[in-house]
């Protein structure tokens, strides 16, 4: 195999909603200086888009298009919970987590879990420790705050709080300094401040439907997200609020709140569904899910950060996905977690964006990153993840599995990389890995053939093992596919600029003008590329009763668009038909490349139009008779001289379908008693048309 490759150079955008991602090179790559490089194509892996399509176990993957480390993590499934949307890390260890199967409460110690509380409720979608080490529940749809016991055994908990006209309580945060509980509802937009009683006051209405989500500023500052317009607030005292930030979307799912030591930045993720917006306050029907339930559309995301000085900057949008949590890790960088895929990113200043985790599950309803114990919480089914660290023996990076679109065989695997990273392939004819792909091919630390046997997909994999900090930059694989023959499947020819098309496939319409005559035909054709090679066509034609076929193009003349006119003034009139020959020697070597030919239907050359033999009006009584050269005749129509519509006659048969046609039509229906000039105008199957005039007395 030939020992080059070509890549695509494309600009990687810093914003990933918009990272234009290189696809599979299915282009063929020509040289004309390297004749052994024809057919050749390469897959061409270097971006976000293309590197965190397959498999991705502790490493990471950036916008600038590097495989790197990334989180180690273990799992505990939560058997008895198909969704996990809050949660509270205890101070031995263990972590309580809020769920949306009956409202239960699930702690998760030494690797085992225990059920602790079952509210009874739809969903708990707040946790937080406040008094003493209270651990208040925030649920829905009934609007209540319970406590709860870290040793329960699974009974219903203790009411704390309850809230008239509440129906959901989306968020709980509990500020130690002021020694308050807050609490942002729905249906009625409000956020309340809890005593350590249970005790509750309004502290703001809001003009939305939903205050859905919160977090605490330095000096009593609180800060809310709304459902509805999605706005984000601040809130310096009771009823003083101001809009922070008014989002193009629907929610404001998570906001987080940066230490002063690490910029006091304020983050904050919103939702664009595409869906109405929330009804008016006080509609049931309008309170949103917390972790929507497979979404028809997963929706839009964007992560923005409020600096200290107020200036907003769009850190993260994803075009693709929703977000559902966000977290803060210890030196204040942000993590996201999608609702769809189950991943999780991160940003830097520099906008450059890292697929830090790619989970099994649907999406990541929690996210805690920062401490000595960090963890996330998956839904679909509900999993816990610790994270054990970054990198590690089993960091693996996968590819997405790379379709040739025919069995293919490949060449040379060639990558860059920043230390010692080890690549091997795989190849199989089903479009999933299965039992019947190849094993993985021993590694390789520098450019190397590949030896996995040929076939359609394609599968690399990158291990760490070496040299935990290594990096991986791009891959890029180049393969030649079996040579698939392509094959003209159809031709059409019509004259030029007629607009008329069948009202069913090979059924003329009935009626209407008829198209002008034209000299030009227009051939075009569609063919089946399987594998995508340049084509050059060949046209030749023949009289109808021929055998030889001529040439319509010049000796010199490449054609390798799907279509020609062929001007037909010069030939005699008569049935013709075209071939059209499709080969793809332009791709391939003399002794590869392959064509296929298909002959058009009849096409009638005819310039003359027909004449009439007699034409006589007795009374009311109109007799002809029409012939045409070729034929067949077409239609014949008369009209009376001044009115300008023309009626249809029939031939006395019922059907045109002959050269010579013959009528006999009864028109004092047409033409009204008295003098009057009637015409007759007959057309032939190419459109010509001859007009006679007759008397009518």
């Amino acid at each position: 195999m030939s020992n080059w490759y070509v890549a695509d150079a494309m600009n990687v955008s810093p914003r990933f909603g918009r990272i234009a991602g290189l696809v599979v090179a299915l282009g063929a790559a020509l040289f004309a200086s390297r004749a052994e490089a024809v057919g050749t194509r390469v897959f061409t892996l270097d971006s976000l888009d293309d590197l965190r399509g397959g498999n991705l176990a502790g490493v990471s993957v950036d916008s600038s298009g590097r495989v790197r480390a990334g989180l180690s993590y273990g799992s505990m499934r939560i058997a008895d919970a198909a969704s996990v949307w809050s949660s509270v890390l205890l101070s031995d260890g263990s972590v309580l987590l809020g769920t949306g199967s009956e409202g239960k409460v699930f702690r998760v110690k030494d690797g085992a879990v225990s059920l602790v509380a079952s509210t009874g409720e739809l969903g708990v979608s707040s946790l937080v420790i406040a008094w003493n080490g209270d651990i208040l529940a925030g649920t829905f749809p009934n609007g209540r705050i319970y406590k709860i016991d870290p040793a329960g055994k699974g009974d219903k908990p203790a009411l704390f709080a309850a809230f008239p006209g509440v129906e959901h309580v989306w968020a709980l945060a509990y500020d130690e300094k002021g020694s308050a509980l807050y609490a942002a509802t729905g249906p009625d937009g409000k956020l309340f401040r809890v005593n350590s009683l249970g005790a509750a006051e309004l502290y703001f209405d809001s003009d939305e439907p939903h205050l859905v989500s919160l977090a605490l500023g330095d000096g009593g500052v609180v800060y809310a997200g709304s459902s509805g317009k999605a706005l984000l607030y601040k809130l310096s005292a009771p009823g003083r609020a101001s809009v922070l930030h008014d989002f193009d979307a629907d929610d404001v799912k998570a906001i987080a709140v940066a230490p002063p030591a690490r910029g006091g930045a304020i983050w904050a993720i919103a939702n664009k569904y595409g869906e109405a917006p929330a009804p008016a306050k006080r509609a049931k029907s309008s309170a949103p899910s917390p972790q929507p339930t497979k979404p028809s559309h997963p929706g839009k995301g964007e992560l923005v950060r409020i600096g200290s000085d107020g200036v907003v900057e769009t850190m993260l949008d994803d075009d693709e996905t929703h977000f559902v949590s966000l977290g803060l890790g210890d030196d204040g960088a942000p993590f996201v977690g999608t609702g769809a895929e189950g991943r999780v990113y991160t940003v830097d200043d520099d906008h450059v964006v890292r697929l830090v985790a790619d989970t099994d599950e649907r999406q990541v309803g929690v996210l805690v990153m920062a401490g000595s114990h960090r963890f996330m919480a998956t839904t679909d089914p509900a999993v816990l993840h610790e994270v054990t660290g970054t990198g590690g023996p089993d960091a693996i990076w996968t590819s997405k599995v790379l379709d040739a679109g025919l069995r293919a065989t490949f060449g040379q695997l060639r990558f860059r990389a920043d230390g010692a990273v080890e690549l091997s392939t795989r190849s199989g004819n089903a479009a999933a890995p299965d039992a019947s792909w190849s094993a993985w091919s021993r590694d390789v630390e520098a450019a190397a053939d590949v030896t996995s046997p040929p076939g359609r997909f394609l599968q690399v994999r990158a291990r760490f093992r070496r040299d935990p900090a290594a990096v991986l930059h791009d891959v890029s694989i180049a393969f030649v596919t079996d040579n698939a023959r392509a094959i003209v499947t159809s031709i059409d020819a019509t004259p030029k600029g007629q607009t008329r098309a069948p009202t069913k496939p090979g059924i003329g319409p009935s009626g209407g003008p008829f198209a002008k005559p034209n000299p030009t035909i227009k051939l075009s054709w569609k063919v089946e590329n399987p594998d995508q090679d340049e084509l050059r066509y060949r046209l030749t034609y023949r009289p109808e009763g021929a055998a030889a076929w001529r040439p319509l193009l010049k000796p010199s003349e490449k054609l390798t668009r799907t279509e020609y006119e062929w001007e037909t003034s010069d030939l005699p009139e008569g049935v013709y038909r075209v071939r059209v020959e499709a080969s793809d020697e332009l791709a391939n070597p003399p002794d590869r490349s392959r064509s296929h030919a298909l002959e058009s239907r009849a096409i009638l050359v005819d310039a003359t139009p027909p004449v009439f033999r007699s034409l006589v009006l007795d009374g009311r009584r109109l007799r002809g008779e029409v012939v045409d050269g070729l034929g067949p005749i077409a239609r014949v129509e008369v009209t009376v001289a001044g009115t300008d519509e023309w009626r249809p006659l029939a031939p006395i048969d019922g059907i045109f379908d002959e050269a010579t046609e013959i009528f006999d039509a009864d028109i004092s229906s047409i033409a009204p008693p008295g003098a009057a000039i009637v015409a007759v105008r007959a057309y032939d199957a190419a459109g010509n048309a001859v007009t006679r005039d007759v008397a009518a007395r």
